[in-house]
């Protein structure tokens, strides 16, 4: 079961509220809050307002669909955060000879996903092959191509062996050939001779 979560419009940049989430992406729910509320880092209070707000769904949904989740057992399988808009205040930081910078005001947004699957479960090929169409299903002219496919892929993964008289026999016609050529360029080269002496003669 997964449960999702957004805090949106947080003060700070995006850049520096990722340091926060890489601290705590992919461990235990109560690891994630020890390590927010120990964290120096200003924007650790809102993630973790959003890291409690994904707990709540996930007990939600919980009770919604009649399973028992243990809050403690959650873990976060995804914390990104996105970059907010930045607004531009009128006020102004003295800057060196004279000039002036422009305040900026970053905000951002964070999105945690929980889930109650362990993170060592591996995808089986079978719950992750793509469910098939209905024509495919009924067959027909839909799902003949994937059937040539599929027969087509099985037979040069596994090609047939070939028997000893088979190859015994490709090997004999493959002498024949060769011994063969040089046999006829000897006949082709004799009647050359043979007609450029009787012509020889003839005069």
């Amino acid at each position: 079961m997964e449960a999702r979560a957004s805090a949106k419009y947080l003060r700070g940049s995006s850049q520096k509220a990722r340091l926060v989430i890489d601290m705590i992406r992919g461990k235990n729910v109560n690891q994630a809050l020890a390590i927010l509320r120990y964290s120096n880092k200003r924007a650790a209070l809102g993630i973790e307002k959003c890291v409690r707000s994904a707990i709540a769904n996930a007990n939600e949904t919980a009770e919604k669909a009649n399973i028992a989740v243990d809050p403690d057992e959650l873990w976060l399988k995804a914390a990104y955060v996105d970059r907010g808009p930045t607004k531009h205040r009128s006020r102004l930081r003295p800057a060196p000879q004279g000039r002036a910078y422009r305040q900026r005001r970053h905000f951002c947004h964070v999105t945690i996903l929980l889930s109650s699957d362990k993170p060592g479960d591996k995808v089986t090929p079978e719950s992750a092959a793509p469910a098939a169409s209905r024509k495919a299903k009924r067959g027909g002219a839909a799902a003949a191509p994937r059937a040539r496919r599929a027969e087509a892929a099985k037979k040069s993964e596994s090609p047939e062996p070939e028997s000893k008289d088979k190859k015994t026999a490709t090997k004999k016609a493959a002498s024949k050939k060769v011994s063969a050529k040089p046999e006829a360029e000897k006949k082709s080269s004799g009647k050359s001779e043979k007609t450029t002496g009787r012509k020889k003669h003839g005069e």
